[in-house]
């Protein structure tokens, strides 16, 4: 056995927070790519966590609203630490994004209407068209397993495109088709994304299959309630605090209060409920409007972390154009922490919360057909978010406007770049933007 296989006899604190800061920086591809980077480090090469164990634990964070690389992040850091390592594990995956994104997003509307600029971003804009495109195809050739599937997504996309329907409705109503249908609607299709790995394991883990629970995550009803407790009294006051601080017409309290819901409808991803935040904070509330919203998912891509972290150029967006009282800059930046906070508060209250109950129920978790349910629904909303997406994109004037051909060759593209070409994310955003930057300099 080569030494470099073999475990430490404990993790300390210290090696795991340098882990989990590092995980915050290079934590780009999306979901499947942080699962991957994960997987990578902490089963195959470091060795503190099973593959039974690892997947143990993504099988539960895959039943939960959210992103589910930052609450698997959350719950092995819990597992390792306590609360205390959820906290940082979590919080890590997240912060780097926030700082970025908000500094991205202050010199985006500073100068973000500079010739060069305005340039790259005309670039991106058709190439994010094609990745939201792509993400519904990935989703879609992943989940869409059975006629029933097709016509619920279908179902999605008329019902949020031509009838309005809320997206909530839209996930309530694919869950009660999933229930109602059963085995019927998923077939054996419906089987998780994540398989069990069949490597053999190189040495024994130091969480491995068979080490027993340690104390703080067994199950107790007192456990339970007090974390779930603590997590409410945290969303209440600070939604009360805001609300008395900068009132209900404000930008924050209504940003908290909305994001809270957003933050749990979050299913199938960030693509999932993106169009659920188009509606509200370009349609509903008017903090931004649908060009900046594309800006906002183009940068969000270059990143690390969740791609829901897009909710921080939102937020900052929002309150740069709302500000009141305080400097645009301070209120940009308070609501980018403010979004973000009741963006992800959810996560870690159900990995603190429901962490227990995994672990000391290794049974199957039987929500396959409702949740495959929703998830083909979500299909056809990422759709429709294409469509509205490519409006603004290729007929800027509307539908009596003329063509933006060259957005429409861009697109072309980029789709061919992902489809045939399996070309990545940050290459594509990197050449689209120069190939928008050449355009504008080309004139």
């Amino acid at each position: 056995m080569s030494e470099q296989h073999a475990p430490p006899v404990t993790i300390s604190f210290a090696d795991a927070f340098r882990f989990w800061l590092k995980l915050g920086f290079i934590s780009f591809g999306g979901p499947a790519g942080q699962i991957a980077i994960m997987h990578r480090e902490l089963v195959e090469q470091r060795r503190w966590i099973s593959d039974g164990r690892f997947l143990h634990a993504l099988n539960y964070c895959m039943l939960l609203p959210g992103p589910e690389a930052q609450q698997l992040a959350t719950y092995i850091g819990w597992l390792m630490h306590r609360t205390r390592g959820g906290l940082v594990a979590g919080g890590l995956f997240v912060l780097p994004s926030l700082v970025l994104l908000v500094a991205l997003s202050w010199l985006y509307v500073r100068f973000g209407s500079l010739p060069l600029v305005a340039g790259i971003l005309d670039g991106i804009k058709p190439a994010v068209v094609a990745i939201v495109l792509h993400a519904a195809h990935r989703i879609g050739s992943r989940t869409l397993k059975a006629p029933g599937l097709w016509a619920i997504a279908a179902a999605a996309f008329v019902g949020i495109a031509l009838l309005d329907v809320p997206f909530p409705l839209i996930i309530v109503a694919a869950a009660i088709a999933g229930v109602a249908a059963g085995k019927r609607l998923t077939g054996d299709g419906g089987n998780s994304a994540h398989g069990s790995s069949t490597k053999p394991q190189p040495a024994r883990a130091i969480i491995d299959d068979d080490t027993p629970t340690p104390p703080h995550a067994r199950f107790t009803t007192r456990r339970l309630l007090v974390t779930a407790g603590i997590g409410l009294a945290l969303w209440a006051v600070a939604l009360a605090a805001l609300t008395i601080a900068t009132g209900w017409q404000g930008v924050l309290a209504p940003m908290g209060w909305f994001f809270t819901k957003a933050a749990l409808l979050t299913f199938g991803g960030a693509y999932a409920v993106l169009p659920y935040v188009f509606q509200g904070a370009v349609e509903q509330f008017h903090w931004l409007t649908a060009p900046q919203m594309i800006d906002g998912l183009a940068l969000g891509e270059t990143t690390p972390g969740p791609l829901i972290m897009v909710v921080a150029f939102v937020g900052f967006v929002g309150g740069w154009t709302h500000a009141l009282a305080a400097s645009p800059l301070a209120t940009g930046i308070a609501a980018a922490c403010v979004v973000t906070y009741f963006t992800f508060l959810p996560s870690f209250v159900f990995i603190l919360a429901g962490g227990p109950i995994v672990e000391s129920t290794h049974g199957n978790l039987r929500l396959k057909a409702p949740l495959t349910a929703i998830t083909a629904a979500v299909v056809g909303v990422i759709v429709n978010l294409a469509v509205v997406f490519g409006q603004h994109v290729f007929l800027p004037g509307g539908f009596g406007g003329a063509i933006a051909w060259p957005a429409v060759v861009l697109f072309a593209l980029a789709v061919f770049a992902l489809l045939r070409l399996k070309m990545g994310i940050l290459p594509l955003i990197g050449l689209a933007g120069l190939a928008g930057l050449g355009l504008r300099l080309a004139g």
